[in-house]
C-alpha cells in the first residue's frame, strides 16, 4: 500500500521453545549502551532477578539484546516493566534537579549584574 511504512516493533520478546516465562531475551530496537547499561543496573537491584545482562549485536546495528532471568517463577516482563518505570523516575528527578539549579544560577547571575 502506497504511503504506509513498515514499522519495526520497538521491543520484541525472544524465548526458547519450552523455556519458562522467567527466562527471556528482549530485543530493543534503536537503542544502545546508554539505555542498556542504565536499565541493567536498575533491573539488577530487584531481588527477584537472578541474572540481567545485555549485548550489542553489532556496532552498525542499533539494537540490544537484553536478557533477564528471574527467581521463583516471576515472569521476566515484570522486572523489565519495573526497571523501565524506576529508570524513568530517576531520569525525571535528575531533570527536575537540573532545571532548579539552572534557574537558581540564572537568578544569581542577574543579581550580580545589577
Amino acid at each position: 500500500m502506497a504511503g504506509v511504512e513498515d514499522k519495526k516493533p520497538v521491543l520484541e520478546m525472544v524465548q526458547a521453545d519450552g523455556a519458562d516465562d522467567g527466562c527471556v531475551t528482549f530485543v530493543l530496537h534503536e537503542e544502545d549502551h546508554t539505555l542498556g547499561n542504565a536499565l541493567r543496573y536498575v533491573v539488577m537491584k530487584n531481588p527477584d532477578v537472578e541474572f540481567c545482562g545485555y549485548s550489542i549485536t553489532h556496532p552498525s546495528e542499533s539494537k540490544i539484546n537484553f536478557r533477564i532471568q528471574t527467581r521463583g517463577g516471576l515472569p521476566a516482563t515484570e522486572p523489565l516493566r519495573k526497571g523501565l518505570n524506576d529508570l524513568t523516575e530517576v531520569c525525571q528527578h535528575v531533570l527536575n534537579t537540573f532545571e532548579v539549579r539552572v534557574k537558581e544560577f540564572r537568578e544569581q547571575q542577574g543579581e550580580a549584574m545589577e
